[in-house]
């Protein structure tokens, strides 16, 4: 009996701490602690030798937050078991532990609970639990389907120039980086894929996975049920035109401004200038592989990519930032307000208070999270503002792009760099949600309104 009385306690002791927000952000810390045990092991070493707990931490989060940062090199540093640890964690991180849970569950054919739904349903950025079971059967589909073309056509092209075994293997490794947008390459000495820069095959292949990836996996199935853009949902709607405007925008601005700059584009044939800036346009948006080298660009195309970053990819998809969405969002608000209308209007249809609320807080607390980093970094590190900036934004919005500042990072640097990166992935309101208690408005009153005055 006295038994029963300690389980009962123990039982509402916990209940507060399983909500969505909190199991989906302890998740991701489970994941990464046992990424970083793992990677520890000797085994997971070229050398043989156990890695610094640091850089371990440090790898197993970049991988599960698929950002792509490393303080070690991949290709040389890590055994053929550490990189096979990694990219289990960016397959992992990339569709999210309640992805894999309910994957599992479905192939042993158990039942998807409430509280498992309710958990996908924050997992999944869902305003509702309906057809999520249905969803996580296509977002399987859809991974399997794209991975595995993907790695199929990088495998023919690596044979060119790979033995067999090892361009499967890297077919393998490098379309699930991109599906995921993680960034990590095996190409070895932090070069990524700047030996591939007017590869027509590899620069297309990529592209494809990271927008597919990083465009949310609610707006592939759409496409495919719906099949014309009119009859789509607004967020789809949404999505496809900021990341289509995003895209197209930025590649002519790095094609102006790189060009003739003779340490990126400037040597290269048209079509080379013309591929490296579209894929310097895609993959900030939360990749992390480059073709041309970060630190060589000038600082105008280099503020482009932190913006770029900062945005990042959109919601339910593989990518990090502030996603599309909001982006779009505060945009039309913006718009609306210049236009004179009370109410964000996107084609034609009203944008709820509550949806630009959650919009204005996630963009504000991003930035204070950047800067917050940033202030960090300028204190322990020894570099100019720009690459500190960027260093912090590249780890906030998951992309995994440097300008050669990561290898050098302190340990305090390292440590708030991974703090940034995993609320990156988790997402910075949900995050703050599942720190903070939220409250409902219980005695079903409002105050009276009152305006103030400002701009």
């Amino acid at each position: 009996m006295e038994g029963d009385k300690i389980l009962v306690n123990i039982k509402k002791l916990i209940r507060p701490w399983i909500q969505p927000t909190r199991v989906v952000v302890f998740s991701f810390g489970v994941l990464i602690l046992a990424g970083t045990i793992l990677l520890m092991l000797p085994i997971s070493s070229k050398s043989g030798d156990v890695t610094p707990f640091i850089n371990a931490l440090f790898t197993a989060t970049s991988a599960v937050c698929v950002t792509g940062l490393v303080v070690v090199d991949t290709a040389s540093y890590w055994s053929t078991f550490g990189q096979f640890v990694i990219l289990c964690l960016i397959q992992a991180g990339g569709l999210g532990t309640m992805m894999i849970v309910t994957m599992f569950a479905l192939l042993m054919g158990r039942r998807i609970s409430l509280r498992e739904r309710l958990t996908m349903q924050e997992a999944f950025n869902q305003y509702s639990m309906a057809g999520l079971v249905r969803l996580a059967k296509e977002i399987m589909e859809v991974t399997i389907i794209f991975e595995g073309i993907g790695a199929l056509v990088l495998f023919i092209r690596f044979l060119r120039e790979m033995p067999p075994v090892k361009a499967i293997y890297y077919g393998v490794f490098h379309a699930v980086s991109a599906f995921n947008n993680a960034g990590f390459d095996l190409m070895g000495g932090f070069n990524s894929f700047t030996g591939y820069t007017e590869d027509i095959v590899i620069n297309i292949t990529l592209m494809v996975l990271i927008v597919v990836g990083g465009i949310g996996f609610t707006v592939i199935v759409d496409i495919i049920q719906r099949k014309k853009f009119r009859k789509l949902t607004l967020h789809s709607k949404l999505v496809i035109t900021i990341t289509i405007f995003l895209i197209l925008a930025s590649s002519i601005v790095f094609f102006i401004l790189e060009h003739n700059n003779a340490a990126t584009m400037g040597k290269l044939s048209l079509k080379g200038k013309i591929l490296a800036s579209l894929f310097q346009s895609v993959t900030p948006r939360t990749a992390g592989f480059n073709t041309i080298p970060e630190d060589s660009m000038r600082t105008a195309s280099i503020f482009t990519t932190l913006i770029l970053m900062f945005i990042g990819a959109s919601p339910g998809g593989t990518g990090g930032g502030i996603k599309t969405s909001t982006f779009g969002v505060i945009l039309f608000t913006v718009i609306s307000i210049i236009n004179g209308r009370e109410d964000t209007e996107i084609y034609k249809r009203r944008i709820p208070k509550f949806v630009v609320y959650r919009s204005l807080a996630i963009v504000f607390i991003s930035m204070l999270i950047v800067m917050g980093t940033t202030a960090v970094l300028s204190i322990v590190q020894d570099a100019d503002f720009m690459t500190l900036l960027f260093e912090s934004t590249s780890a906030f919005a998951t992309v995994g792009l440097s300008l050669g500042l990561t290898p050098h990072l302190t340990t305090i640097g390292k440590a708030f760099i991974i703090f940034n990166m995993y609320a990156g992935r988790v997402g910075p309101l949900t995050l703050a949600l599942a720190i903070g208690h939220r409250r409902k408005n219980i005695n079903g009153y409002k105050y009276p309104e009152e305006k103030i005055i400002v701009g």
